[in-house]
């Protein structure tokens, strides 16, 4: 596998369309995850689930969105899909994971712009909200993007990052 380029110490930016994408979803979106895993397999991804493996109605987010996230901060995927029902517990979930630059997207233009301008490196959709064929659009949208490693974004990026070190603390004043 083709090393990360390094913008920061918490920032690779991936120089190629990524082959190894982890995918995770709960029971709301349980159905959508099995099918883009089977799309994603079938256009040659190497894909990893990170659960659930079955339907149950009493799952929870968390406990498959926050592997998914942790094993994209650590390199152990390229890219990661994460699913529940609405799709926003999942990104809320996914972006307490330093490193993770998680989004959710139901449409294409934030699919792509995303990944250039912001360096998404996980994409959220709701399993309830957007049908199969929509879901693999995007999906496949999110994988083929790149990072610009424009200037500006670069710097953008850093001050984002710069927050998992040190969280505000307090809001800024109104003028």
């Amino acid at each position: 596998m083709e090393e990360p380029i390094q913008m920061s110490d918490s920032m690779p930016i991936l120089p190629r369309t990524p082959t190894r994408v982890g995918i995770a979803a709960d029971h709301g979106g349980y159905e959508l995850k099995e099918h883009l895993f089977r799309r994603l397999r079938e256009a040659g991804y190497d894909v990893i689930d990170f659960g659930d493996r079955q339907p149950k109605l009493d799952d929870d987010y968390p406990d498959f969105v926050v592997p998914l996230a942790r094993a994209v901060a650590d390199g152990k995927v390229e890219r990661g899909v994460a699913i529940c029902g609405s799709g926003v517990g999942a990104s809320v979930a996914a972006n307490k994971v330093a490193g993770v630059r998680a989004c959710l997207i139901h449409e294409n233009f934030s699919a792509h712009q995303g990944v250039e301008d912001d360096d998404l490196n996980l994409i959220c959709l709701g399993g309830l909200v957007v049908g199969t064929a929509t879901a693999w659009e995007l999906v496949q949208t999110f994988l083929a993007a790149h990072f610009s490693e424009a200037e500006r974004h670069c710097r953008r990026l850093l001050k984002v990052a710069a927050l998992e070190c040190n969280p505000v603390k307090e809001t800024a004043k109104a003028k």
